[in-house]
Parts: structure tokens; sequence; C-alpha cells
């Protein structure tokens, strides 16, 4: 078992309070674990915010109560701790029946499952969050809902993320 200092378990705690908020749709809450200036940037789509406001509408109308559909599951496979950031990774598995607005924006449930890893690095400052950068594949997530094919394309669906799961357990 990995010991954490009290900075660093502050840290994971305001970590895992700012993603509490955002599942439990408690927008004020997940405002209240950031600085005065965060920015928040998807990777793979370019969606996000910056400043204040910017991060506050797109929590408000893309992710903060619209997350995940209701059979999500966050595995975690490793948790970094450093200085001033933390760098979770993660397996996230969902059935695609519900609008994933910050992952597949404008794009209608399919019914598909999604089994993807993701990277979440936050910057911490002042005992406050001051950005988010959230990186997956997004090539395997468009494979896995059938909106993309193969084909001759170094491209895979969940088999990224069940062997991430399997090598993190060893």
């Amino acid at each position: 078992m990995i010991e954490y200092s009290e900075t660093e378990l502050e840290m994971i705690n305001l970590l895992e309070r700012h993603v509490n908020a955002e599942l439990e749709g408690d927008l004020e809450t997940t405002m209240a674990t950031m600085t005065d200036n965060p920015h928040l940037l998807n990777i793979p789509n370019m969606m996000g915010g910056d400043g204040y406001e910017g991060v506050k509408n797109f929590y408000k109308n893309h992710l903060v109560g619209k997350f995940f559909p209701p059979d999500v599951i966050m595995q975690r496979v490793s948790l970094t701790v450093g200085r001033h950031q933390i760098v979770d990774e993660l397996v996230i598995t969902f059935t695609h029946t519900t609008m994933v607005d910050w992952m597949l924006p404008e794009i209608a449930p399919t019914g598909k499952k999604i089994e993807i890893p993701v990277v979440v690095i936050a910057g911490i400052k002042d005992k406050k969050i001051t950005h988010e950068h959230i990186y997956w594949d997004q090539a395997s997530v468009l494979f896995q809902i059938g909106l993309i094919e193969r084909h001759d394309l170094p491209i895979r669906g969940s088999e990224s993320a069940k062997k991430l799961l399997a090598v993190s357990i060893t």
C-alpha cells in the first residue's frame, strides 16, 4: 500500500471531492474546488473552458450531472501525486444510453458498450484545482459505437482497456 504525506492526501481528497461533485450534479461544489481562473481541456475533442465562467459554463452545459449513463464504472489503474498536480489513470466503462456530451458531442446514444482508458491531469495550487487536462483515445470510442471502421487503421476498441486492467493487476 502506498503511503501518502498529509499534503498529498489533501490533494487526493480535493480531486475526489471535485469528481464526486461532478457525478452528483453539484455545480456549486464542483466550482468551489477550483481556483478563480481555472481551465479545463478535453484534449481529443478540444471541449472545455477557460477562466471561471468558461469552466462553469462547460460544466453546467456539458458535464456536471450529465457525466455518464447510470451504469458507469470507473476503475482506477494508477494515481501519481506530484508537488503541484495529480495524474489519475483509469478505465471508464459505460453503455452509451444517454448523451455523453463532453466525450461525444452531438452524438445520439447508440446503446453500445464503451470501455476506454482515460488520463486526468489535475493541477493544484493553494488547495484548489487550477486545471484539468483529460486524455482518451477518441478513435477507440468512435470505433466502439460504430461510427468508424478499423479497415487498415491501427485502431483498437475495448482491447486497450482490458489489457491495461490485466497488466495493472499483476
